[in-house]
């Protein structure tokens, strides 16, 4: 599989963000942890079904190509069920910020994960 585009975060406990990714749909591509610690991740990819991805790792301190703190970042995942993909959210640890509803766009909602990162979930797929 090719993946053209991949959003990039922190995290201060990327297990944590490992196990609420899993909950709301991404699945696990590839995770890479650290020799003498590996509770540190220092890579990870996870797929979302619908195209693209996310890679992500503990945070480290500032790093020129990485997000300058955790819970900075916002992401848009296209899905067909975005009620589906807001209860998952939430009831993994993540906190509305906009329930789902429809816009003349389709239909749309808002949560953010355990750590403060945004991500919207909608129907429009920029067609």
């Amino acid at each position: 599989m090719t993946v053209g585009l991949w959003a990039t975060l922190t995290y201060r406990d990327a297990e944590a963000a490992m196990t609420w990714l899993r909950a709301v749909g991404f699945t696990e591509h590839e995770v890479y942890r650290e020799d003498g610690d590996p509770s540190n991740v220092a890579h990870a990819e996870y797929l979302w079904p619908a195209g693209g991805g996310v890679m992500f790792g503990s945070y480290a301190g500032e790093r020129p190509t990485w997000p300058k703190q955790p819970g900075t970042g916002s992401a848009y995942l296209m899905t067909d069920d975005v009620d589906r993909a807001h209860d998952a959210a939430t009831a993994a640890g993540g906190a509305s910020l906009q329930a789902p509803h429809d816009e003349p766009y389709g239909r749309t909602a808002a949560v953010t994960d355990p750590e403060g990162n945004i991500w919207s979930f909608g129907t429009y797929d920029g067609g």
